[in-house]
């Protein structure tokens, strides 16, 4: 932070007082010698430009011819400045900076974040400095830049994230009418997180809030290969009820197998069109601006989508079966105890 050269004089009051001058006299030459004075203004149609006098950047920069300024006194002498003041040379900010008053410095770093994530360094950074930094009094630290504003997204994330599983919960009641197809369509977001995890893991990604906002997104593409798998199992279902065709275990397996089997490809259109969209984002040039967030976003999307797709073949038609399975029995088994009766 100390990248600047300052002139630092202490003026020596009694030695101007014997000539008559003021704190003030001395330093109102110095400020015109090297920072200048507005002595008038030029005008030039409607615009205005002030006329500064100071000394030439030869005479002003170099600290002996410095000293050699002659300051006026009250009686018409003149006085080196180098016999009513002492000139020193000292390291300061090159920048004075202000925010809200306070003055600041900033010490920026670069991490790797192949080898840490920003919330670890950070994490450790604070214990390192606590460890062999003590402040003194009317100083203060506070960790800014990306990691502000990670620290606000996740504030955040932790009212979205829950509020989006609420929202999608609702849709899925108001499509279906029953809480226990809503819940054999959640089945899928886990799977789905299965996947989105193992490829961050793979690419060496860490969790950040573009991970975070990927896996938002994949929640609700989840739920969504979800539905269109237990749809085509609802309308198998309901044909070969109408049909009378559904009055034992073998007919549900023929039912599961019908629904989940026979209608693989449109599932899978559904998915692949979604990949095939995402994989430009994947592939793309991570130097390019804002590359590095979309590829963080897409990861969880693609991976997640590959590893709900092969599981929900498979889970979410034996689900179906077991459920479907206990209304089946409990129908065979009241038609016993009429038959009985």
């Amino acid at each position: 932070p100390f990248g600047g050269n300052y002139f630092d004089l202490e003026i020596d009051r009694q030695e101007a007082a014997r000539y008559g001058l003021t704190v003030g006299d001395v330093q109102d030459v110095i400020m015109t010698a090297i920072g200048g004075m507005n002595i008038t203004e030029t005008v030039e149609g409607l615009e205005r430009y002030p006329v500064n006098l100071r000394y030439l950047p030869e005479l002003r920069d170099d600290p002996d011819k410095l000293l050699q300024v002659l300051v006026a006194t009250p009686r018409g002498g003149h006085i080196p400045l180098g016999q009513l003041a002492k000139l020193q040379i000292r390291k300061g900010p090159s920048v004075i900076k202000s925010e809200n008053a306070r003055l600041n410095a900033w010490v920026q770093v670069s991490i790797r974040e192949d080898e840490v994530d920003l919330a670890t360094y950070v994490r450790r950074a604070k214990q390192a400095v606590a460890e062999e930094i003590i402040l003194p009094a009317g100083y203060s630290l506070k960790w800014s830049g990306r990691f502000e504003y990670m620290e606000r997204a996740q504030k955040r994330m932790q009212f979205v994230v829950p509020l989006t599983f609420v929202i999608i919960l609702i849709l899925l009641y108001l499509h279906f009418r029953n809480l226990a197809e809503v819940f054999i369509v959640l089945l899928t977001i886990p799977f789905a997180l299965v996947g989105g995890v193992w490829l961050m893991y793979l690419l060496g990604y860490n969790l950040s809030v573009a991970t975070l906002v990927g896996f938002i997104a994949l929640a609700g593409l989840a739920a969504e290969t979800g539905i269109i798998m237990l749809v085509y199992l609802d309308e198998v279902w309901d044909r070969r009820v109408a049909e009378g065709r559904m009055r034992s275990m073998k007919d549900l397996y023929q039912t599961v197998m019908e629904g989940a089997l026979l209608r693989v490809r449109p599932k899978l259109m559904t998915v692949g069109t979604t990949l095939i969209g995402l994989m430009p984002v994947m592939m793309g040039n991570p130097f390019e601006s804002g590359s590095q967030v979309m590829q963080r976003i897409a990861a969880p999307m693609v991976g997640g989508l590959v590893s709900s797709t092969l599981l929900t073949l498979l889970i979410i038609p034996a689900v179906y079966m077991i459920w479907k399975g206990s209304h089946i029995r409990r129908e065979l088994r009241r038609g016993d105890r009429l038959a009985a009766a």
